[in-house]
């Protein structure tokens, strides 16, 4: 059925003038100073943690690729903090709801969509790092070289950002209902496609489209590197060469899974099963949960993270002394 009202289907007279309303968690007015304490809490902690990751990557004059593609997730990560997380609090800290203007929704879109694209591409080329690592051993000096990764960083922002432009315009192309309540706390494509009036799946086709190039594709790069990861181990006699060899996969298939399971619950399904307070929570981890556990998982597996902060701290204090 076609919603109450809908707005004309030239969006571009209407652009400037049209404002949404983020509702955000307006129905527990109990929860929300508990809510944003955690919220507040939690973003703070990730934003000092992933700063003090990427500083630690910049300031280290050696660079392995790894490590390279390490400190450049966890800018993408402090930047995707920071487009989704202020205006969360500051919704919770509106009774009645955040307005954004139609400009506004549009770029807090693209960005969380470019950032979280390249973020699926980054770990692609993480994946492949790890595949040239365990299965071309002799080679990985030569295959990951300091130009490609660089190209291959480059390759990962531009193409999300291209993708992400591409999908924000059919989205904002599509006529709105005047309500223009969106029951959420950030523009997330689904939440703003549930108050399209447009009928059929034509709505849903750039949606489906983007999730092909930026969840798809690098997935099916991803497993096909862990496949050929797993067959070189089979060859290994040694067990302890292999649970050494796959002790360095571990923290990236750990941020793969948390990363595209709720990736691929909320945007790959139909617009039909959607629920606003089922989303609303499975955003809530994927936009705050996931990156506190990213930044565990860079602190707690990475070698190469600890060593470098802890010559940070012993350069502070001969500093201080």
């Amino acid at each position: 059925m076609p919603c109450e009202g809908c707005a004309e289907r030239d969006n571009a007279s209407t652009g400037a003038t049209m404002e949404f309303l983020l509702l955000g968690f307006s129905e527990l007015p109990h929860l929300r100073v508990l809510l944003f304490l955690t919220f507040l809490i939690v973003h703070l902690v990730t934003l000092a943690g992933n700063t003090m990751i990427f500083m630690a990557v910049v300031m280290e004059p050696s660079r392995p690729p790894m490590l390279f593609f390490l400190g450049q997730l966890s800018a993408v990560e402090l930047c995707y903090t920071l487009v989704i997380v202020p205006k969360a609090l500051l919704s919770l800290a509106a009774a009645g709801g955040n307005p954004i203007s139609v400009l506004g929704c549009a770029a807090q879109m693209h960005l969380f969509v470019a950032l979280g694209g390249a973020e699926c591409f980054l770990l692609a080329a993480m994946a492949y790092d790890r595949y040239a690592a365990v299965c071309q051993p002799l080679r990985y000096a030569a295959l990951m070289g300091e130009r490609l990764c660089l190209r291959l960083a480059l390759a990962c922002a531009l193409g999300a950002f291209a993708v992400a432009l591409g999908l924000t315009a059919a989205v904002f192309r599509l006529p709105f209902c005047r309500s223009g309540r969106i029951d959420h706390f950030f523009c997330d494509v689904p939440a703003v496609l549930h108050l399209a009036c447009a009928q059929g799946y034509a709505a849903e086709l750039p949606l489906l489209a983007a999730c092909v190039l930026l969840l798809l594709l690098p997935f099916l790069l991803i497993l096909a590197s862990y496949l050929c990861i797993a067959v070189a181990l089979l060859g290994v006699a040694s067990p302890a060469g292999r649970g050494k060899a796959f002790s360095t996969c571990i923290s990236h298939l750990a941020i793969t899974f948390l990363h595209y399971g709720c990736a691929t619950f909320i945007y790959v399904r139909p617009k039909s099963s959607y629920s606003p307070a089922r989303d609303k929570v499975v955003s809530l981890v994927y936009t705050n949960v996931t990156p506190f556990m990213y930044l565990l998982i860079y602190s707690l597996r990475s070698k190469e993270i600890r060593g470098i902060l802890r010559k940070m701290l012993r350069r502070k204090k001969i500093g201080e002394l």
